[in-house]
C-alpha cells in the first residue's frame, strides 16, 4: 500500500484530475477489482495499511501540526458506514472523530451553509472522518432544487476556496464518491428489508430519492468534476465490493499520511538535564 503493496492498485486510476478535465463518471466501473489479483491477498494488505495508518495517526497525534480530512459521499447503501467501520475501526480513537451530517437544524439554516462544516473540521493532531459533507448543498440541493441554480453554481467556486484556506492552514483533504451500481443498490435494500437486523437502516424515502438516480449521478458529476484540486482531489471508488472499496481507501489514506514527513517531537530539555526521583 502507499506505493508499497505487492498488489497493482494503481492509486491514481480514480483520482478525478483538477477540474475534471476528461473525467466522465460512466467510465468508472462500479464494479472493478482492477489490479487485485487476490482477495484473501489484499485483505491482509488491506489490514498491513491500516496498522500502519493506526502507527501515523499516532505520530500525527502526537505532532500536533497537521490535520486529516476523510470526506465520505455516496448514494444510500454504497458503503459509507461500512467504510468508517473498516478502515477506521481498527485505529485508536484517540486523536479520531467522525462527523455524520445529517439534515441542517433550524439553528443550521439561519447560518451559511458552511458554517456547520467548519466547526466539525478537525483540529491538528486529529483525523476527521466527514460522512456526507458541504457536498450536500450542491448535491441534494441541485436535485430537488433546494435553492436557486445561480446560488448553487456559486457554491462550486465557494467550496473549492474553502478547501483551500484549510489545506493552507494544516488540513490535509482527501475525497471519496463510494460509486456502486443502482443493481447494486437494489441488492443491499432487498437486504435491509429482509434483515432484521437491519431494518434500522431501512428508510421509505431512500425508495424516492432511488427513483431519482440519473439526476443524482448528472449532480456527482458535476460535483467531483468541478471541486477536484491539487490541494482537495476527489477519488471516484469503484464500490460494489467492500474489500476493494476499502484497499483504495486504505492505500489512499495512507499515502496521504506518508506525504506529511510526520516525527515524534523532541524532548523539550536536554535528557541529562532530567532527574525522575
Amino acid at each position: 500500500m502507499g506505493g508499497k503493496s505487492k498488489t497493482n492498485l494503481h492509486l491514481d486510476r480514480y483520482r478525478v484530475p483538477p477540474l475534471g478535465r476528461g473525467f466522465r463518471l460512466r467510465d468508472i466501473d462500479p464494479g472493478s477489482k482492477h489490479g487485485l489479483p487476490d482477495r484473501a491477498q489484499v485483505e491482509d494488505e488491506t489490514a498491513a495499511a491500516i496498522a500502519r495508518i493506526d502507527d501515523l495517526q499516532d505520530i500525527l497525534h502526537a505532532q500536533r501540526e497537521h490535520a486529516l480530512l476523510c470526506v465520505l459521499q455516496g448514494m444510500d447503501c454504497s458503503g459509507k458506514d461500512s467504510t468508517i467501520k473498516h478502515v477506521f475501526g481498527p485505529i485508536q480513537p484517540l486523536g479520531l472523530v467522525a462527523t455524520n451530517f445529517k439534515q441542517p437544524t433550524p439553528r443550521e439554516l439561519t447560518q451559511d451553509y458552511l458554517w456547520r462544516i467548519h466547526a466539525a473540521v478537525p483540529p491538528k493532531g486529529t483525523i476527521g472522518i466527514f460522512n456526507r459533507s458541504h457536498y450536500e448543498d450542491v448535491l441534494i440541493a441541485r436535485v430537488h432544487k433546494l435553492a436557486r441554480a445561480s446560488v448553487i453554481e456559486q457554491r462550486y467556486d465557494q467550496i473549492n476556496a474553502f478547501e483551500r484556506h484549510l489545506a493552507e492552514n494544516g488540513v490535509t483533504i482527501v475525497k471519496f464518491f463510494l460509486h456502486i451500481s443502482k443493481a447494486e443498490q437494489k441488492q443491499r435494500l432487498q437486504e435491509r428489508l429482509d434483515n432484521p437486523k437491519k431494518h434500522w437502516k431501512f428508510a421509505v424515502d431512500d425508495l424516492k430519492e432511488r427513483k431519482l438516480w440519473h439526476k443524482y449521478m448528472a449532480a456527482y458529476e458535476m460535483a467531483v468534476t468541478r471541486c477536484s484540486t491539487p490541494w482537495a482531489p476527489w477519488h471516484v471508488i469503484p464500490a460494489n465490493h467492500h474489500w476493494y472499496r476499502d484497499a483504495l481507501v486504505a492505500g489512499i489514506l495512507l499515502r496521504a499520511l506518508e506525504g506529511l514527513k510526520l516525527a515524534y517531537p523532541k524532548l523539550a530539555v536536554p535528557k541529562s538535564s532530567v532527574r525522575i526521583d
